[in-house]
């Protein structure tokens, strides 16, 4: 075991945005089985210590890339670009324009006739744009179009908060 690889090649998984989460799963659990710290409990500190390094870069990895959106700004990480600094890349105007709209459209849920129709419709289409911008960044990063792939991260960090967003207001709204 190298803590030095990838997440991808230490579960043993191609480096894809493309991935197969019960594989991920099931990579996982075996990984846990020979990885745990308990198994090392009868050995040296240092071996100790390693299994719980294991076992932290495991978990980590498993996060990273069961998530759309981390494992997409970690593909683009392995490739030396940083996602997580929000100045890094313009965004879009029309884009902007559509997130206030969304944004709005969020602000006035509370006091439509129905909000949970509302937010049906507004989750409905928040969802719509991130399976496009999921697909979208797919294939710009298997083509090797990386400018256009970090766009499309950044649109995916904004639809990604507006979804936290609903969740919260749909959590709120059953309180």
């Amino acid at each position: 075991m190298d803590i030095k690889k990838n997440y991808f090649e230490f579960i043993g998984l191609p480096v894809s945005y493309h991935i197969d989460l019960n594989r991920l799963s099931e990579q996982a659990r075996e990984l846990q089985k020979t990885l745990h710290p308990d198994r090392y409990a009868h050995l040296s500190d240092q071996e100790q210590r390693r299994a719980v390094q294991y076992m932290a870069h495991l978990n980590e990895g498993v996060a990273t890339l069961k998530s759309p959106l981390r494992r997409a700004q970690y593909l683009l990480a392995l490739q030396g670009i940083d996602t997580h600094n929000e100045s890094s890349t313009p965004i879009d105007p029309m884009f902007l324009m559509q997130q206030m709209e969304l944004r709005e459209q969020l602000e006035s849920v509370v006091d439509a006739a129905d909000p949970y129709a509302e937010l049906d419709a507004l989750t409905a289409a928040v969802e719509s744009e991130l399976q496009a911008l999921r697909a979208d960044f797919a294939q710009q990063f298997e083509t090797e179009q990386l400018d256009q792939a970090t766009s499309t991260v950044r649109k995916m960090q904004f639809i990604e908060k507006l979804a936290s967003e609903i969740e919260r207001l749909e959590d709120r709204l059953d309180d």
